[in-house]
């Protein structure tokens, strides 16, 4: 007989030496509010966040739509009624937040194929620039500035968070696609299916409003383990 899969088990082994992780992906508007209070609970207790890129499959559950040249209208879309409150929602939710601090979020344009962002991601990272390109990025990106399906925007975009570019294009094509799928396979293996996600100890958690309860597990979970709340953590 066939045993069902362990999570925690699965998640303290994806996680590895890392005491905090967390999935991102660049066409995420939660996973952008997030950032901000993921940094201050890190730089809090004085620890390194483990960044991953995790790129979304969202057609599979919120249908596909792109817009029109004009980008109000809907020139295409495969969705159901309640693909789209889902999708509206989302929108509306994540402007909430990020008005608190200047974010600007408006809808995209088409459903985008992250990957290369993602991979992007991983080479600043390397090169150890990933807070430097993300805030390149995710403003551009959710302004409508930014092309992330395009390798020389992407060059570019590196290239103003002062990161080396070449090479890139080459790696992306290869050794660094190889590594994104890997990352990705073995994040969804474990249970991960949105973003934010964050790996802790032996738990998995998804949204950023879980960030109390992660500090309070990272500072040896001392006194009442907070409720789902914001405490600094909802901008």
């Amino acid at each position: 007989m066939q045993r069902e899969r362990s999570f925690p088990r699965h998640s303290a082994r994806l996680r590895g030496d890392a005491r905090l992780a967390a999935y991102i992906d660049l066409k995420s508007p939660y996973a952008y509010i997030a950032i901000d209070p993921t940094r201050d609970l890190a730089a809090g207790l004085g620890i390194e966040i483990d960044w991953r890129p995790f790129t979304l499959d969202i057609p599979s559950y919120l249908g596909r739509a792109k817009l029109a040249k004009d980008g109000k209208s809907v020139a295409s879309a495969e969705r159901t009624p309640q693909q789209w409150s889902g999708v509206r929602y989302a929108y509306r939710d994540a402007r909430r937040y990020g008005n608190l601090t200047g974010k600007t979020i408006r809808g995209t344009e088409k459903i985008w194929d992250s990957s290369l962002a993602g991979i992007a991601m991983l080479w600043a990272r390397e090169k150890g620039g990933f807070d430097r390109f993300v805030d390149e990025a995710y403003p551009r990106f959710w302004r409508r500035e930014l092309d992330i399906e395009d390798v020389a925007v992407l060059e570019s975009t590196l290239a103003l968070a002062d990161l080396p570019i070449e090479g890139f294009r080459d790696w992306a094509a290869g050794e660094g696609r190889r590594l994104h799928e890997r990352i990705n396979e073995e994040a969804f293996d474990a249970g991960v299916y949105g973003v934010p996600t964050y790996l802790v100890e032996d738990e998995m958690w998804f949204g950023r409003e879980h960030l109390p309860r992660i500090q309070w597990v990272l500072e040896g979970r001392r006194g009442s383990p907070p409720d789902v709340a914001n405490r600094g953590f909802g901008r």
